[in-house]
Protein backbone atom coordinates (compact mmCIF):
# COMPACT_ATOMS: atom_id res chain seq x y z
CA UNK A 1 0.00 0.00 0.00
CA UNK A 2 1.55 3.55 -1.42
CA UNK A 3 1.24 5.97 0.74
CA UNK A 4 -1.78 8.27 -0.45
CA UNK A 5 -1.17 11.63 -2.62
CA UNK A 6 -3.66 14.29 -1.74
CA UNK A 7 -3.60 16.31 -4.76
CA UNK A 8 -3.69 12.98 -7.10
CA UNK A 9 -7.35 11.89 -7.56
CA UNK A 10 -8.27 8.23 -9.11
CA UNK A 11 -11.04 8.39 -11.71
CA UNK A 12 -12.70 5.29 -12.55
CA UNK A 13 -14.91 4.65 -15.50
CA UNK A 14 -17.75 2.55 -14.00
CA UNK A 15 -20.47 3.76 -16.18
CA UNK A 16 -21.30 1.43 -19.05
CA UNK A 17 -24.40 -1.10 -19.79
CA UNK A 18 -21.70 -4.08 -20.25
CA UNK A 19 -23.86 -5.34 -23.04
CA UNK A 20 -21.57 -8.21 -25.00
CA UNK A 21 -20.95 -9.04 -21.04
CA UNK A 22 -24.53 -9.36 -20.03
CA UNK A 23 -24.93 -6.78 -17.36
CA UNK A 24 -22.67 -3.73 -16.29
CA UNK A 25 -19.50 -4.78 -15.37
CA UNK A 26 -19.09 -2.70 -12.05
CA UNK A 27 -21.73 -4.97 -10.08
CA UNK A 28 -19.43 -8.20 -11.50
CA UNK A 29 -18.47 -9.96 -8.47
CA UNK A 30 -15.54 -12.08 -8.53
CA UNK A 31 -14.18 -13.48 -5.23
CA UNK A 32 -16.61 -11.99 -2.65
CA UNK A 33 -15.42 -8.18 -3.98
CA UNK A 34 -17.76 -6.64 -6.65
CA UNK A 35 -15.34 -5.19 -9.42
CA UNK A 36 -15.94 -1.47 -8.59
CA UNK A 37 -14.87 -1.94 -5.12
CA UNK A 38 -12.09 -3.78 -6.52
CA UNK A 39 -10.70 -0.82 -8.65
CA UNK A 40 -11.54 2.13 -5.88
CA UNK A 41 -9.49 0.07 -3.71
CA UNK A 42 -6.41 -0.27 -6.26
CA UNK A 43 -6.19 3.39 -7.15
CA UNK A 44 -6.24 4.16 -3.23
CA UNK A 45 -4.19 1.52 -2.29
CA UNK A 46 -2.04 2.44 -4.82
CA UNK A 47 -1.30 6.00 -3.51
CA UNK A 48 -4.65 8.21 -5.06
CA UNK A 49 -5.72 10.46 -2.07
CA UNK A 50 -9.24 9.92 -3.13
CA UNK A 51 -11.61 9.00 -6.20
CA UNK A 52 -13.90 9.68 -8.35
CA UNK A 53 -16.48 7.16 -9.90
CA UNK A 54 -18.17 7.87 -12.85
CA UNK A 55 -21.56 5.91 -12.94
CA UNK A 56 -24.68 5.11 -15.32
CA UNK A 57 -25.53 1.84 -15.74
CA UNK A 58 -27.68 0.83 -12.39
CA UNK A 59 -26.38 3.74 -10.37
CA UNK A 60 -28.44 3.78 -7.37
CA UNK A 61 -26.83 0.04 -6.90
CA UNK A 62 -23.36 0.76 -8.10
CA UNK A 63 -23.14 3.70 -5.88
CA UNK A 64 -25.14 1.82 -3.12
CA UNK A 65 -22.11 -0.62 -3.25
CA UNK A 66 -19.34 1.67 -3.21
CA UNK A 67 -21.05 3.47 0.03
CA UNK A 68 -21.16 0.02 1.83
CA UNK A 69 -17.70 -1.36 0.45
CA UNK A 70 -15.46 1.88 0.69
CA UNK A 71 -14.57 4.76 3.06
CA UNK A 72 -15.28 8.26 2.40
CA UNK A 73 -12.38 9.09 0.31
CA UNK A 74 -14.57 7.44 -2.22
CA UNK A 75 -17.32 9.98 -4.53
CA UNK A 76 -19.73 9.08 -7.23
CA UNK A 77 -20.71 11.55 -10.17
CA UNK A 78 -23.65 10.40 -12.58
CA UNK A 79 -22.56 10.69 -16.43
CA UNK A 80 -26.16 10.88 -18.34
CA UNK A 81 -25.26 10.60 -21.59
CA UNK A 82 -23.25 7.04 -20.28
CA UNK A 83 -24.76 5.40 -23.10
CA UNK A 84 -23.07 7.06 -25.88
CA UNK A 85 -19.94 5.62 -24.47
CA UNK A 86 -16.61 5.81 -22.65
CA UNK A 87 -15.46 9.59 -23.88
CA UNK A 88 -18.97 10.66 -22.07
CA UNK A 89 -17.61 9.16 -18.87
CA UNK A 90 -14.03 10.83 -19.27
CA UNK A 91 -15.69 13.90 -20.06
CA UNK A 92 -18.41 13.98 -17.18
CA UNK A 93 -15.76 12.65 -14.46
CA UNK A 94 -12.64 15.16 -15.86
CA UNK A 95 -15.76 18.16 -15.91
CA UNK A 96 -16.69 17.62 -12.34
CA UNK A 97 -12.92 17.07 -11.11
CA UNK A 98 -12.13 20.57 -12.96
CA UNK A 99 -15.09 22.55 -10.59
CA UNK A 100 -13.41 21.41 -7.17
CA UNK A 101 -12.00 24.79 -6.47
CA UNK A 102 -9.36 24.96 -4.12
CA UNK A 103 -9.58 20.96 -4.16
CA UNK A 104 -8.95 20.60 -7.90
CA UNK A 105 -6.22 17.81 -8.39
CA UNK A 106 -3.14 18.62 -9.91
CA UNK A 107 -3.22 15.00 -11.47
CA UNK A 108 -5.81 12.17 -12.53
CA UNK A 109 -5.14 8.34 -12.64
CA UNK A 110 -7.62 7.25 -15.52
CA UNK A 111 -8.83 3.57 -14.82
CA UNK A 112 -11.40 1.38 -15.80
CA UNK A 113 -13.60 -1.27 -14.04
CA UNK A 114 -13.34 -3.75 -16.76
CA UNK A 115 -9.73 -4.67 -15.90
CA UNK A 116 -10.25 -6.57 -12.64
CA UNK A 117 -6.49 -8.11 -12.60
CA UNK A 118 -4.91 -4.68 -12.60
CA UNK A 119 -4.09 -3.53 -8.92
CA UNK A 120 -2.50 -0.98 -6.71
CA UNK A 121 0.43 -2.54 -7.69
CA UNK A 122 0.25 -1.30 -11.04
CA UNK A 123 -1.12 2.30 -10.38
CA UNK A 124 1.82 2.26 -7.83
CA UNK A 125 4.63 2.02 -10.41
CA UNK A 126 2.42 4.42 -12.54
CA UNK A 127 2.86 7.25 -9.70
CA UNK A 128 6.20 6.51 -8.62
CA UNK A 129 7.28 6.97 -12.43
CA UNK A 130 6.08 10.54 -12.87
CA UNK A 131 7.28 13.74 -11.42
CA UNK A 132 4.18 14.82 -9.62
CA UNK A 133 3.15 17.96 -11.22
CA UNK A 134 0.45 19.26 -13.44
CA UNK A 135 2.45 18.11 -16.39
CA UNK A 136 2.41 14.37 -15.95
CA UNK A 137 1.55 12.49 -18.84
CA UNK A 138 2.05 8.35 -18.70
CA UNK A 139 0.25 5.48 -19.24
CA UNK A 140 0.28 1.63 -17.97
CA UNK A 141 1.85 -0.71 -20.82
CA UNK A 142 1.61 -4.45 -21.03
CA UNK A 143 4.48 -6.38 -22.32
CA UNK A 144 4.85 -2.70 -24.62
CA UNK A 145 1.37 -2.51 -25.26
CA UNK A 146 -0.14 0.41 -24.40
CA UNK A 147 -3.19 -0.08 -21.51
CA UNK A 148 -4.53 1.51 -18.60
CA UNK A 149 -4.41 3.15 -15.92
CA UNK A 150 -3.46 6.55 -17.63
CA UNK A 151 -1.90 9.76 -15.53
CA UNK A 152 -2.88 12.95 -16.92
CA UNK A 153 -1.98 15.47 -14.86
CA UNK A 154 -3.92 18.96 -15.33
CA UNK A 155 -2.10 20.63 -18.25
CA UNK A 156 -3.54 17.71 -20.50
CA UNK A 157 -6.81 17.65 -19.10
CA UNK A 158 -8.31 20.01 -21.68
CA UNK A 159 -6.56 17.99 -24.25
CA UNK A 160 -8.47 15.32 -23.34
CA UNK A 161 -11.64 16.28 -23.02
CA UNK A 162 -11.71 17.78 -26.74
CA UNK A 163 -11.73 14.56 -28.17
CA UNK A 164 -13.65 12.69 -25.60
CA UNK A 165 -17.14 11.86 -27.43
CA UNK A 166 -19.07 9.12 -27.63
CA UNK A 167 -16.69 6.16 -27.32
CA UNK A 168 -13.53 8.06 -28.34
CA UNK A 169 -12.29 8.91 -25.05
CA UNK A 170 -8.72 10.50 -24.52
CA UNK A 171 -7.23 7.90 -27.36
CA UNK A 172 -6.25 10.70 -30.08
CA UNK A 173 -4.80 13.28 -27.76
CA UNK A 174 -2.80 10.07 -26.31
CA UNK A 175 -1.48 9.47 -29.82
CA UNK A 176 -0.47 12.61 -30.57
CA UNK A 177 0.99 13.90 -27.11
CA UNK A 178 2.41 10.47 -26.79
CA UNK A 179 2.70 9.61 -22.79
CA UNK A 180 5.25 7.83 -21.26
CA UNK A 181 4.69 3.99 -21.27
CA UNK A 182 5.25 2.34 -17.65
CA UNK A 183 5.73 -1.48 -18.22
CA UNK A 184 3.49 -3.28 -15.98
CA UNK A 185 3.31 -6.54 -17.97
CA UNK A 186 5.15 -8.31 -15.11
CA UNK A 187 1.98 -7.36 -12.72
CA UNK A 188 -0.65 -7.69 -14.39
CA UNK A 189 -2.13 -8.33 -18.12
CA UNK A 190 -4.31 -5.64 -18.35
CA UNK A 191 -6.59 -6.45 -20.62
CA UNK A 192 -10.41 -5.68 -20.47
CA UNK A 193 -12.99 -8.55 -19.73
CA UNK A 194 -15.85 -8.33 -22.37
CA UNK A 195 -17.72 -11.62 -21.81
CA UNK A 196 -18.06 -13.77 -19.26
CA UNK A 197 -15.37 -16.47 -19.11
Amino acid sequence: MSAPDPRTTGLLLAAGAGRRYGGPKALVVEDGEPWVVRAAHALLDGGCGDVLVVTGADAEQVEELLASHTDGRVATTRCGTWDQGMGESLRAGLTALSTRGRTVPLRVVVHLVDLPDVGAAVVARLLAASSGGTADLARAAYDGRPGHPVLLGRDHWEGALGGARGDAGARAYLRRATPYLVECGDLATGRDVDVRG
